[in-house]
């Protein structure tokens, strides 16, 4: 897909920018990471990465003054009130990872004593667990019925475009979180692709399998913990750098007025 930007006198032919075009490339690579992703820590923080790129590029390119002509008020005031969404799933993440590591931090300390109710622990992180994941499904229903849709102005298309593939990398980060299965009623990817089944319920995640070894406290061991407070802090660093990128990109939006 060319992105253009059509000035708002007809007399005005469409242009394209070195930038447009370098954003249609950030979009693609991002939609094919939708579709082989695997469920893994890994695979959601190099998708944050690349979200993060993709929006450092649009803040590029809302700068031009040729975007500035093809934008009109009332698709800036969208793309603000977009912006602030994004802003809104990212602080949602982040106060949920924030809540989990808490309670893993306890966990850790009565594992490294030898002394404490594991088992009051586990159950108060599972139940933390169960809480957030009620708050994903409704954040994603508020999401998908508020959610834009696409348009038919060329000038808005690369806009609408990474507001998509940005919802969709929250279904997948939220699903993840909660445990879900990759091929659950929260992936868009799977609308588009016929999964087997089984494949979906063997997959596992950092979580999944933490979890696992809390419903069996016996096989509970410090490292495992550990490895999933790892995974915790990527995410984090992964999301506190988009809400930065994302501030930028907001502020830019608000300088066009």
């Amino acid at each position: 897909m060319a992105v253009s930007f059509h000035a708002r006198s007809n007399s005005v032919p469409s242009l394209q920018h070195p930038q447009a075009a370098y954003v249609d490339e950030q979009l693609i690579r991002l939609r094919s990471s939708e579709v082989v992703s695997s469920s893994s820590s890994s695979s959601i923080y190099q998708r944050l990465s690349n979200l993060q790129d993709l929006y450092d590029s649009l803040d590029k390119m809302i700068r031009l003054s040729i975007t500035n002509q093809a934008l009109s008020q009332d698709q800036i005031e969208k793309l603000i009130d977009g912006s602030l969404m994004i802003l809104d799933l990212c602080n949602v993440a982040k106060d949920a990872l924030s809540q989990m590591k808490e309670g893993l931090k306890e966990i850790q300390s009565i594992l490294r004593r030898k002394r404490g109710d594991l088992s009051a622990e586990v159950r108060k992180y599972f139940a933390t667990r169960k809480s957030l994941k009620k708050s994903f499904q409704k954040v994603l229903k508020k999401l998908r019925v508020g959610q834009n849709k696409e348009s038919t102005n060329k000038s808005l298309v690369v806009f609408g475009e990474t507001e998509g593939v940005t919802i969709s990398l929250f279904e997948s980060l939220f699903s993840f979180m909660s445990g879900s299965k990759a091929c659950g009623k929260w992936s868009l990817v799977s609308k588009l692709m016929s999964q087997n089944k089984a494949t979906c319920e063997a997959e596992a995640n950092e979580f999944t399998k933490v979890d696992s070894l809390f419903q069996s406290e016996k096989s509970l061991k410090m490292e495992d913990v550990q490895m999933l407070e790892s995974c915790i802090q990527d995410l984090e660093d992964g999301i506190e750098s988009l809400s930065k990128s994302m501030i930028k990109y907001r502020v830019s939006l608000l300088n066009i007025f």
